[in-house]
């Protein structure tokens, strides 16, 4: 008989759930929560119901996760109720999940708004007075949040968003091992690409050459954005919507990928290709001050420096080698969502801490030139690691 687990990509290990679970309800009993709950409908920035339970939403079909302080969770996934139809996660994957609830919902069919709520409640009621905590309220719709308030009437309502980040957010040697195999087959997709790229092809053919290998080498979700346009004009990475165009001798080609890898732990990484003719001078002035931005954020990238003090020394060099000041992000944590905390922005109260995963991609914007360079980094107690290996270098094809 076949055993269903060999259709399992690449999970983390039992201990490593167990860790994160340990140290979730720790902090439950020291602030006196006794369920927290969390909501997501896709995967890219849904990656906190994967690091609870290996498992995440995908396609705007909306997941629940309810975690109590002195039990297994329960999911709560559109499908049928058991013991009929399919319900999500098979029972053989379920680790740390008690129940595994179902209903037939769906965002654009507004008489089901608040099916996955009702169940919520049914499960939530066993303590009518409880605190129950919710984790990244921004992603819950208010019709769900809006029924659990009004039918459990007693409980005390907080936020634990910032302190569950806190444990998320530092890797574990497992994660950051997930991570380096994640940055290895984005060095690959590159090479492949310094191979591939040539005049003729749509902006479209190189993003789906991209997409191919990557998932050939088993990722499993993320964004690639492809862009073209003559040497010596704005060429900034673009979404499929503008991926018509042509490539052409004498161009520049850039290209982003930022996909998860075995495991579901994202990295990014940006490097640019220059098409049947060298780098223009300014193009060449412009990488250079780009790459030399990110040297200087990780050399500053310690722990205990706040990240908007990294910011602002990353602003002032740009400027002052005449760069247009940066107006985006210029890096941001990583894991499995494709943006997690700490973000190098003034906005960012938080300081670096070992053992970070952090994109760092600053953007040189030199009018009519734009170069960018990224690459992820773990912080160590005493510097940086580089996950991604590929040079620092204008590719040329």
């Amino acid at each position: 008989m076949e055993d269903p687990k060999e259709r399992l990509s690449t999970s983390v290990s039992d201990q490593e759930l167990q860790r994160r679970w340990d140290a979730v309800r720790a902090g439950m009993r020291e602030r006196g929560i006794d369920y927290l709950v969390m909501q997501n409908s896709e995967e890219y920035m849904g990656g906190m119901l994967r690091w609870f339970t290996d498992f995440t939403a995908r396609h705007q079909f909306p997941m629940t996760v309810i975690f109590p302080v002195d039990d297994d969770m329960t999911l709560i996934n559109c499908g049928a109720a058991p013991p009929a139809g399919q319900v999500f996660p098979p029972a053989w994957f379920s680790r740390g999940i008690k129940d595994r609830l179902g209903d037939v919902y769906f965002p654009t069919l507004p008489y089901t708004a608040t099916y996955d709520a009702k169940l919520a409640v049914d499960v939530l009621k066993a303590k009518p007075n409880a605190t129950i905590a919710w984790v990244e309220p921004t992603f819950i719709p208010m019709t769900f949040a809006d029924y659990l308030r009004a039918n459990l009437p007693a409980v005390t309502w907080v936020d634990a968003t910032e302190w569950v980040d806190e444990i998320k957010v530092p890797k574990s040697e497992e994660e950051i091992g997930l991570l380096r195999g994640t940055a290895a087959i984005q060095d690959a997709c590159i090479a492949h690409l310094a191979e591939f790229i040539k005049p003729g092809l749509h902006d479209y053919e190189i993003y789906a050459e991209a997409h191919g290998f990557l998932k050939k080498n088993r990722s499993e979700r993320g964004i690639i954005q492809v862009n073209s346009g003559p040497l010596g004009t704005m060429v900034p990475f673009d979404v499929p919507r503008f991926q018509n165009r042509v490539v052409q001798n004498g161009d520049q080609v850039s290209v982003l990928i930022e996909v998860n890898g075995p495991g579901g732990y994202y990295c990014e990484v940006m490097r640019i290709f220059t098409v049947g003719a060298d780098p223009t001078p300014g193009l060449v002035e412009a990488f250079g001050v780009a790459c030399d931005t990110q040297a200087l954020m990780c050399s500053l990238m310690k722990p205990g420096t706040y990240m908007r003090d990294i910011f602002a020394a990353a602003k002032d060099f740009l400027v002052e080698k005449g760069c247009v000041p940066p107006v985006r992000s210029i890096g941001h944590g990583q894991g499995t969502p494709l943006v997690e905390r700490p973000n190098f922005r003034p906005d960012e109260t938080w300081a670096v801490k070992e053992g970070m995963n952090i994109a760092v991609h600053p953007q040189a914007v030199k009018p009519p030139t734009w170069a960018i360079v990224c690459d992820n980094f773990i912080v160590r107690a005493d510097g940086v690691e580089r996950l991604h290996k590929y040079p620092h270098e204008l590719i040329r094809v």
